[in-house]
């Protein structure tokens, strides 16, 4: 493992803070731009991942996939308007060296109903692999891990 210099941990905390950001205000359509072309995306519970378990609410295995999701989001679904806030925590660069890196981070999901009390959609964990691609940080692995076995049935964005 080589060492991480503190403006490669500050890269990657941009880069979090930018998805964060892409997810919170949009446009919802950048979103992907996060990923590298064949990245893999997936919202899991804790206990399925522990148990090894493939069922998953959300499973993406490239970043045309994404871009679907996007799409069924914005064209195909029908749900009440919301806004979501993402509140990224510990980001952690736990091995890597030169153009790829592991990392996690703890997050969690706050979704406001225009007409409701905000309410936590989601506690939960980031497990990443991260590649650099011309010179920018991208995601090619991304693991969300949520700790409860029960989560709102709102969860059509990804988080």
């Amino acid at each position: 493992m080589g060492t991480i210099t503190p403006e490669v941990q500050l890269e990657i905390e941009t880069l979090y803070s930018s998805y964060a950001g892409t997810l919170d205000d949009g446009p919802l359509e950048d979103w992907p731009q996060c990923f590298t072309e064949d990245c893999f995306y997936q919202i899991i519970s804790r206990e399925n991942l522990e148990r090894d378990l493939p069922l998953a609410i959300m499973r993406c295995e490239s970043r045309a996939m994404l871009e679907d999701r996007v799409t069924a989001v914005r064209e195909t679904m029908l749900y009440e308007p919301r806004y979501l806030r993402h509140h990224i925590t510990n980001i952690a660069v736990r091995t890597g060296a030169g153009e790829h890196l592991e990392a996690s981070a703890n997050f969690s999901v706050i979704e406001v109903l225009t007409e409701a009390l905000p309410r936590i959609a989601m506690t939960s964990r980031y497990a990443d692999a991260i590649e650099r691609h011309n010179g920018a940080w991208k995601f090619s692995s991304k693991l969300c891990i949520y700790d409860s076995t029960l989560i709102p049935n709102s969860i059509i964005y990804p988080v």
